[in-house]
């Protein structure tokens, strides 16, 4: 706040403001340049690692070395006065590897049914809705996220019921002979996983096609290009981070999905979660359980890795089928 001089202040008094003023702004340059010389440049995003350590680094911590524990007794979780890595062969039990290709299978048919039903969505939204409806296809798409993740599923455990809303209609119609019986099966799970994880893939399939630029596609209209050629060698190719963002904001957590496999798929559609959490609640072993999650968190990194060098060497290849080879100058 200012401060007001008037004729009945005395420069003492004026000049005392202004020193007292001055030693605060003293005191608060010191302690930002403490900080920052304490915590480094880090300093001034506090909140983001707070949350990455608090968040992410101590509970994968924690996993970890739990995995090197034992179950002592019939009592005890967990134990870890005794380090071993027993856990890990143990956990590749054949029910596990058999669950975790099963759940990889899911999670790959989820995440590329999401892309392909994501994509021509999110090219309608960019390029053809008005920007004045824009905002309101948006909240559409959002409007799932604003509900409970367990009441979305089981939702969708009561329309696939054989007595539900999908299975009469379908028999009103003629479609079925007999209640409609994929509730508690791998189908079940499918069509849950690709509804609760499709927004994900929707969004960042929206920005990045809406931020490749209207001018380049009528560039390529005026150049004699067609809507097929265009979307395949001009918005695609810019369109593809965001394609990159939505398969891992899909993929990774839909391996690790828990809610959707235990409402839908019941014992046939099990997912591998379910049996991590099985450890850790059920049979209180948790130390198996942290053994078979960082195999799995080292399975997914390792699939999602495969999937980069793919599609680093598809562009390379791209690259090279697209280029010009000039001799001397020449074509």
């Amino acid at each position: 706040m200012r401060t007001q001089t008037t004729p009945g202040d005395s420069p003492a008094t004026t000049g005392n403001a202004s020193a007292e003023r001055g030693s605060k702004a003293d005191r608060g340059s010191r302690s930002d340049r403490f900080a920052t010389r304490v915590f480094g440049p880090a300093a001034m995003s506090f909140p983001t690692w707070a949350y990455i350590l608090f968040f992410f680094i101590a509970p994968v911590a924690l996993v970890v070395f739990y995995s090197f524990g034992y179950k002592p007794d019939e009592f005890t979780a967990v134990a870890t006065d005794q380090l071993t890595l027993e856990r890990y062969p143990e956990a590749m039990s054949g029910a596990f590897v058999s669950t975790f290709f099963a759940t990889l299978r899911i999670s790959v048919l989820g995440t590329i049914l999401c892309l392909l039903i994501a994509l021509p969505f999110a090219y309608w939204l960019a390029i053809k809705v008005s920007p004045a409806r824009r905002s309101l296809a948006l909240a559409l798409v959002m409007v799932p996220f604003w509900t409970n993740f367990l009441v979305r599923t089981l939702g969708w455990q009561i329309m696939l019921s054989p007595d539900g809303f999908l299975s009469n209609w379908m028999q009103g119609l003629g479609l079925l002979d007999a209640p409609l019986d994929i509730l508690y099966t791998r189908t079940a799970v499918q069509i849950g996983v690709v509804y609760n994880y499709l927004p994900l893939m929707i969004l960042p399939l929206f920005v990045a096609i809406d931020a490749s630029g209207h001018k380049l596609r009528e560039a390529s209209y005026d150049l004699g290009a067609g809507k097929v050629t265009t979307f395949l060698k001009v918005t695609l190719p810019m369109a593809l981070p965001g394609v990159v963002s939505g398969c891992l904001l899909v993929f990774i957590p839909l391996n690790g999905d828990y809610v959707t496999a235990t409402v839908l798929g019941g014992a046939s559609g099990s997912m591998i979660g379910q049996l991590i959490a099985n450890q850790f609640n059920t049979a209180q072993n948790w130390a198996l359980g942290a053994a078979m999650a960082m195999i799995l968190i080292l399975a997914t990194l390792a699939v999602v890795g495969i999937g980069f060098a793919l599609l680093w060497l598809g562009q390379r290849i791209a690259g090279r089928l697209n280029s010009v080879q000039l001799t001397d100058g020449r074509v």
